[in-house]
């Protein structure tokens, strides 16, 4: 997950309820400078979205998100994604992944679910629900015994508090959906996507 996310401060989190607007929000978030985008399995739009986002949109990176079980990993795979995030963590999920021929970031909120991931060989760990869980205060805290883990902390997250994370040396990014605003995909506002994009790009550089 490293290597992927090299240059990254955001992952942007996409959740489909139209097939129709897969391409046109990728193409609005790569535009803006966000290459790296997660689509969560949890709507029936998702497998159509990003089979059409692999097929139709470059220079970016594609990955499933809320990926809970074997056989949402093996579809993944088939999708032709680059990368797989869940919200937790479970011996099934963890053992599928261990086969699979794209890494998995498994979602952790406690050091012990962190340490069963880590005997397994995990390093880079989704910390969700973030602000929830104890927010950056935890994850700095959690740096001292555990220097090699990185995380990506989602949930709960906007730019009013994202570079409280990313300025974490433990960070390598945050998730969150603050770019995408459920209005402007209802109005088909790509361009407004593309500018918030773009802004949260050049915001985070700041870190």
């Amino acid at each position: 997950m490293r290597k992927l996310l090299v240059g990254t401060a955001v992952i942007p989190v996409i959740t489909l309820d139209r097939v129709e607007d897969a391409v046109p929000i990728a193409r609005a978030l790569a535009a803006g400078g966000l290459r790296v985008l997660e689509v969560t399995l949890r709507t029936a739009a998702a497998r159509a979205g990003i089979q059409r986002i692999v097929a139709e949109v470059q220079g970016v990176i594609v990955g499933t998100g809320t990926v809970c079980t074997p056989e949402q990993v093996q579809l993944s795979c088939d999708l032709g994604c680059q990368f797989m995030i869940s919200p937790g963590s479970t011996e099934r999920l963890l053992a599928a992944a261990a086969q699979a021929p794209i890494p998995l970031m498994p979602g952790v909120a406690s050091v012990s679910e962190m340490m069963r991931c880590m005997e397994l060989g995990y390093e880079d760990f989704k910390f969700f629900p973030a602000e929830a869980s104890g927010g950056a205060a935890k994850i700095k805290a959690i740096a001292g015994p555990f220097a090699d883990a990185r995380f990506c902390p989602t949930g709960g997250i906007g730019l009013a508090n994202a570079l409280d994370y990313l300025r974490l040396p433990n960070v390598l990014c945050v998730g969150g959906s603050w770019v995408l605003p459920a209005n402007l995909i209802a109005e088909q506002r790509w361009a407004d996507i593309e500018r918030l994009a773009r802004e949260t790009v050049e915001f985070c550089a700041s870190r």
